[in-house]
């Protein structure tokens, strides 16, 4: 298996902690008061062992947004939140005035932006940092089970590796708990580590 040792581990979560504060930035703007995002926990795992209930991910759907990135390496990426932190999110981004009963309408466009911006996020620090070219699909959201997200983890995107990320959303005195994934083939995996030698090399 091929290993981020522990210095790349850190070099991987600094660049995140960057693309987090960009992100909290800018939900910031939408929602009109101050966003928080944690420094995200790091760690990679082979798809074979993948557990959602041994990840701290309870609950039985989940809000799941999802982007295909390329570059200097390739990953799919999924961000998950729980189905009620999902309505929770959408309504604190289109005005605490909005029905529950209203949600629904917007929810997928809504979770589409959120993703769009806290996975462009992460890149684009991942781009600048380690100077590397990035691109990415339109976002697409669905609601789904954890059975439907292993479902799809293993016979859609043939992945062996995860590179997981927790993170902790905060809205005002809100608190959300959310998972980013990505999605790598060994080939990207070594391509990341690559960079990152790189990188480390330089600084």
């Amino acid at each position: 298996m091929l290993l981020l040792s522990e210095l790349h581990l850190d070099a991987l979560s600094e660049v995140f902690n960057v693309g987090a504060g960009r992100a909290a930035a800018s939900l910031s703007e939408i929602v009109g008061d101050e966003v928080k995002l944690s420094v995200p926990s790091v760690e990679i795992r082979e798809s074979s062992d993948i557990d959602l209930s041994k990840m701290g991910m309870h609950g039985d759907r989940f809000g799941a947004v999802h982007q295909t990135f390329t570059g200097s390496f390739e990953a799919e990426a999924i961000l998950l939140f729980t189905e009620d932190h999902a309505l929770e999110i959408v309504r604190d981004m289109m005005g605490s005035q909005i029905s529950i009963e209203d949600l629904a309408e917007f929810e997928q466009e809504a979770m589409c932006e959120l993703g769009n911006i806290i996975l462009n996020a992460c890149l684009s620090a991942m781009a600048d940092m380690l100077n590397i070219p990035m691109n990415c699909s339109l976002p697409d959201y669905n609601i789904a089970t954890t059975e439907e997200i292993f479902r799809r983890i293993s016979d859609d995107f043939h992945q062996p590796y995860l590179l997981l990320l927790h993170i902790d959303l905060a809205i005002e005195k809100r608190h959300t708990e959310g998972h980013l994934i990505f999605l790598l083939s060994s080939t990207s995996l070594q391509d990341l580590i690559q960079q990152l030698e790189r990188f480390l090399g330089e600084i």
